[in-house]
């Protein structure tokens, strides 16, 4: 690629904010079945870890992108499955996110670190 006509940042990424949205998905629907938060709470601290140590920059990003996903899955199972969340469930599912707060920062300066190892600093 020319240096002049590189690919806007946005366009990079965006196989990482699809992984974000099937993690967040995926969690989404453990949480629907399964119904354990801390169990959600730890796939969304693990994913969230991931993505900040793959894409260090804004590592907010992973947390909303992920965050949002568990309670757009418990309303599509009450709307499609007919599973009716309790009123914990549904305050539980937003704060799934918080854990994933951690885990985003975490991942990045893990990338950091391993950065700065690799140069020998």
């Amino acid at each position: 690629m020319t240096p002049g006509l590189e690919s806007p940042r946005g366009s990079r990424d965006l196989p990482f904010y699809l992984l974000a949205a099937v993690a967040g998905m995926g969690t989404g629907w453990v949480d629907v079945a399964i119904n354990d938060l801390l169990f959600t709470a730890l796939l969304v601290l693990v994913a969230s870890m991931l993505l900040g140590l793959l894409r260090p920059h804004w590592p907010w990003r992973w947390v909303v992108v992920m965050g949002m996903f568990v309670p757009l899955s418990e309303l599509a199972a009450y709307l499609i499955l007919t599973v009716k969340p309790t009123r914990a469930q549904v305050y539980g599912s937003f704060l799934a996110s918080l854990p994933g707060i951690a885990g985003a920062y975490g991942g990045s300066l893990m990338r950091g670190v391993l950065d700065n190892l690799r140069q020998g600093k």
